[in-house]
């Protein structure tokens, strides 16, 4: 996880290694430039720079211009991806503080701004033997009269957990099992001010929670279920917020074995959606959120052995149900099914899963959108849209219509893990609607949960996304 400083500046810094936030020229201090220095920078704008750096040799200052371009429509947007240019001079010029100077005195330009440019310095280096990422960036100063030390506080807590979601994206199957992924989630609720409860395999068995066990039947690694809880001694629902994030350590597809290619290789990231759901829970404990909420994370992996489960299997769920296994690549939606039935035992105002469930998402709204269902009041969709306008982390809602549940009939159980050939990203939510009697959403990001090209602020590998998203919405409903 990359650790960088963040601090407050009261007084006007020192004009070295400083950004300059500006939405016109004429906001400019014109006293601290020299003519050759204003000329420069009047000819950029003109050709529609959006990162103008000036080097002084010992050090570097840099004018950003915020508003939007043509590659990007969207004012925050367009920011945050000049951070991530930024980030990129950063690098190269070795330098390891900026001092951010908002002369548009709007917090929200400064965050974005900050956001881009720390997620954009992101790396993941555990396993290179020689790093040759240089010089290490490590403090950032804000000089905006409108940010308080909550703000700081706030803004850095969101892109320290971002980064560590990332890290257990990207860590490997062979070093983060279900068990080490646990120990990791225990010592941040520890460090975030959370309560955490684990459920070992013989615990499962006692509480049938047939979903979890079946897919890891195959594994030699344990399962285990974690929850996380947040109760604020104020908190403003009287109900609890229920969250369930998708564990699934590795996915090799079980018997319905997976292609290779951009497929099981990269299967070390079905657990983004419990990373996502930690993430958000520890975001919230850090922050001190006046709400309650509650978390649960099955995590397994879904190897082959003798033992797996196989096409054909009928399981009894956690609630109940029986579920007749038509593919055992389908097993996101088993694990998530049963706990969905126990977190539903707290009677929650509403339950909200994440995963990386289908490609079926993916191939509808590809890596710029998150897919979104469920059967929830409508204002809460709305929110998660207007959360998801704000933090770019954009979702599509899905049609919800009961027509789908008849694809997921079977002959011989309550129902199917899988649908037909088509709407199975909507199948998939409609099958986990069965194991919940609480208003219901659906989050699916398996089209941005990782990327295979390095795009703005996200490297190769984990995006972190759902965190930020999550955390914007839940905040909304404590307003």
């Amino acid at each position: 996880m990359n650790n960088i400083i963040f601090n407050l500046v009261k007084d006007t810094p020192q004009l070295v290694n400083t950004v300059f936030i500006v939405d016109r020229f004429d906001k400019l201090d014109k006293n601290i430039f020299s003519d050759r220095e204003i000329d420069y920078i009047q000819h950029r704008i003109a050709q529609n720079a959006r990162l103008i750096p000036l080097n002084y040799f010992y050090h570097w200052n840099f004018i950003v211009l915020s508003g939007t371009d043509e590659s990007c429509g969207d004012e925050l947007e367009a920011i945050r991806r000049t951070g991530a240019e930024l980030a990129e001079k950063v690098k190269t010029n070795e330098l390891d503080f900026l001092t951010i100077v908002d002369h548009t005195q709007k917090k929200e330009t400064t965050a974005a701004l900050v956001e881009g440019l720390v997620l954009a310095s992101y790396s993941f280096n555990k396993f290179k033997k020689n790093d040759n990422s240089g010089k290490l960036f490590k403090r950032i100063n804000i000089f905006n009269k409108d940010f308080t030390t909550a703000d700081i506080d706030e803004l850095e807590i969101m892109v320290q957990t971002v980064s560590f979601a990332r890290d257990l994206v990207n860590e490997p199957a062979s070093s983060l099992t279900a068990t080490k992924f646990a120990d990791e989630l225990t010592r941040m609720a520890h460090m975030s001010g959370l309560s955490v409860e684990l459920y070992r395999k013989e615990e499962l068995k006692k509480m049938n929670m047939g979903g979890i066990l079946s897919v890891n039947q195959g594994s030699e690694e344990p399962p285990v279920l974690i929850k996380l809880e947040w109760k604020h001694p104020k908190s403003k629902n009287k109900k609890p917020y229920a969250f369930v994030g998708k564990g699934v350590m590795y996915d090799s597809g079980g018997l319905s074995l997976k292609p290779t290619t951009k497929s099981m290789d990269y299967m070390k990231s079905d657990m983004a959606g419990g990373a996502a759901a930690a993430g958000l829970m520890f975001s919230i404990a850090r922050n001190k959120l006046p709400i309650h909420a509650i978390a649960l994370i099955p995590a397994t992996d879904n190897r082959i052995n003798s033992k797996a489960f196989a096409p054909g299997d009928v399981v009894t769920m956690h609630n109940g149900k029986t579920v007749e296994v038509m593919n055992t690549d389908a097993e996101g939606r088993m694990i998530l099914a049963d706990a969905l039935s126990l977190i539903d035992k707290h009677e929650p105002e509403f339950v909200l899963s994440i995963a990386t469930l289908t490609g079926s998402a993916s191939r509808a709204v590809g890596p710029y959108g998150i897919v979104a269902m469920g059967n929830a009041k409508q204002k809460y969709f709305d929110q998660l849209e207007e959360s998801g306008e704000k933090t770019y982390e954009r979702i599509v809602q899905f049609p919800f219509w009961d027509d789908y549940a008849t694809m997921l009939k079977s002959d011989i159980a309550d129902l199917k893990n899988i649908g037909g050939e088509s709407a199975g990203a909507i199948t998939a939510g409609k099958f986990l609607e069965n194991f919940t009697s609480h208003p219901f959403i659906h989050l699916d990001i398996a089209g941005v949960a990782y990327t295979h090209t390095p795009r703005d602020y996200y490297k190769f590998g984990a995006t972190g996304v759902g965190i930020r998203l999550l955390y914007d919405f839940v905040k909304s409903l404590t307003k």
